[in-house]
């Protein structure tokens, strides 16, 4: 058997890790203060108020994937320009969140329009018309 065949990963390796939870919610709440606390020079981001849906970040910790919305909007376009908006604004943003909280390395942010509550509510007015209720009773 060969020493250098290379193996299938583990499923399980796939999944985010303990330490990378821990840093994306740290993230998340910094985030969360940053966009409650300070203000944009940027027109799209003045008075817009964003949910941060959740954090992904790297095995390294040095990018993290965040999804956002602004908060009551469902228009998708709306959504995708908020990304658009924040990524330009991404440095500034690292800046803040670099004074905010205690890692080795400030992450790389990246801004992900998040659609999962457009699909959650989706999926409810469709759980609530009547002939699906019937045939759930």
């Amino acid at each position: 058997m060969a020493r250098n065949q290379k193996r299938k990963p583990d499923p399980a390796s796939l999944e985010p890790s303990q330490r990378q939870l821990r840093a994306g919610e740290l993230v998340r709440h910094a985030l969360t203060d940053i966009f409650m606390r300070e203000e944009f020079r940027d027109p799209e981001l003045n008075g817009v108020n964003v949910t941060i849906g959740e954090v992904r970040t790297s095995p390294d910790l040095k990018h993290a994937h965040v999804f956002c919305s602004p908060l009551g909007e469902t228009d998708p376009d709306a959504q995708d320009q908020l990304a658009k908006a924040l990524n330009r604004a991404s440095a500034f943003i690292r800046g803040h969140l670099g004074k905010r909280i205690d890692m080795k390395f400030t992450p790389q942010l990246h801004f992900i329009a998040d659609h999962s509550y457009d699909e959650a509510s989706y999926m409810d007015a469709i759980f609530n018309r009547p002939e699906v209720k019937r045939d759930l009773d």
